[in-house]
């Protein structure tokens, strides 16, 4: 999926509640691939324009997995004070 296509993905999953700016999203892809979390690779999009397209590797998945984890026990603990709110 190239970078538009993210911002937009990101925008329909979340019924428009999350919004990700270009300025936002490029160099955190750029972080990612560098990484070793993304692949990315020159293609031409929908329009035919030329396009850099990003997948996930195996290592990306798993870092995607301790963000989960991470992000559970993070809303959790938020959870848990809002209780005693």
């Amino acid at each position: 999926m190239h970078g538009y296509a993210i911002t937009l993905h990101i925008g329909k999953i979340s019924e428009e509640i999350l919004r990700v700016e270009e300025g936002s999203l490029y160099p955190a892809l750029h972080r990612m691939t560098q990484s070793g979390w993304m692949r990315a690779e020159w293609g031409a999009s929908e329009n035919n324009r030329r396009a850099r397209y990003y997948s996930i590797t195996a290592a990306g998945r798993k870092q995607l997995a301790e963000e989960e984890r991470n992000w559970e026990q993070l809303t959790g603990a938020v959870a848990r004070l809002l209780r005693f709110a």
